[in-house]
Formats: structure tokens, C-alpha cells, sequence
């Protein structure tokens, strides 16, 4: 019942109705065609990375898929973590803005990070049992995939 009424008050121009009712099909599609190798979490949320190089700098592109919002303009701290040897990364992306999906319900967000050739060695190993997110006060936790 409260669909109808929001679509008749989006038809009239109100703002609020339109939002609620707006289906998000571009953000779907970036999330459902996430480039890079998955390597933390499920079928529905997690972590993808893709490596690359721009003037002899190495750097690591993270897309997460999660239900929790990230908005922070002083970046965030990856941490590979649970093995005998843990990695802690602070990003190079200092604003960080989650994008939202109103149909399935989560958050995208990408960042970047300064990578050396160890770094990419000890990633791609999966020596560590977890990845976490860490911003302001809070972490998110994806289990990796081997």
C-alpha cells in the first residue's frame, strides 16, 4: 500500500517518494561485473583486488562489497591478518565514499593502495586467514578464499 501511495506522490514531483522509489540498475551493474580476483568473503559480499603500475609506482585497486556504509576522508587501513606473518596497509585514497544499491540491499566502495613487490608476493600467497577493513572506530571482517 505505501508503494502505491510513494509512486503517486513521486508522479506529483516529491523528492523523498522518488528516492524510495527509484530502482538503482547502474550500481547493480558495477556490482554484479566487479573486475578483479575475489579473494575474501562470499558470493554476495567481499574483497576484489586487481594490481597495476602507472609510472613505476605499483599500486593495488580494492573493490568491497559489503552492507556497511564507508564515508571517511581519512582512509582506511587494510590488514591481512591470522597467519605467522600479517600485512597493515593504509590506503592512498584519503576520501572514501560507499556507493549504494537500493536492490540488493549493499554498499560498493573502491580504494587504492601504494604496493611494493613483497606486498604482492604475500598477498597473492594467502598466508593469512582474514582480511579487515578498518575506518574511524570501526572493522569489517571477510574470511579469504583459498
Amino acid at each position: 500500500m505505501f508503494k502505491k501511495i510513494d509512486k503517486i506522490l513521486a508522479l506529483f514531483g516529491n523528492m523523498e517518494a522518488m528516492q524510495r522509489t527509484h530502482v538503482d540498475t547502474f550500481t547493480e551493474g558495477r556490482m554484479n561485473e566487479v573486475k578483479g580476483k575475489q579473494i575474501a568473503g562470499n558470493a554476495m559480499y567481499g574483497v576484489w583486488i586487481t594490481f597495476g603500475e602507472l609510472a613505476g609506482y605499483q599500486f593495488l585497486d580494492l573493490t568491497m562489497l559489503s552492507t556497511t556504509e564507508i564515508r571517511t576522508f581519512k582512509g582506511v587501513e587494510l590488514s591481512f591478518l591470522g597467519g605467522d606473518l600479517e600485512l597493515f596497509m593504509d590506503s592512498d585514497t584519503k576520501e572514501i565514499v560507499s556507493d549504494y544499491s537500493n536492490v540488493s540491499n549493499r554498499w560498493m566502495v573502491s580504494m587504492s593502495f601504494d604496493v611494493t613487490d613483497e606486498d604482492i608476493d604475500f598477498i597473492n600467497k594467502k598466508e593469512y586467514e582474514k582480511v579487515r577493513i578498518t575506518y574511524k572506530k570501526s572493522n569489517i571482517d571477510f574470511k579469504v578464499i583459498q
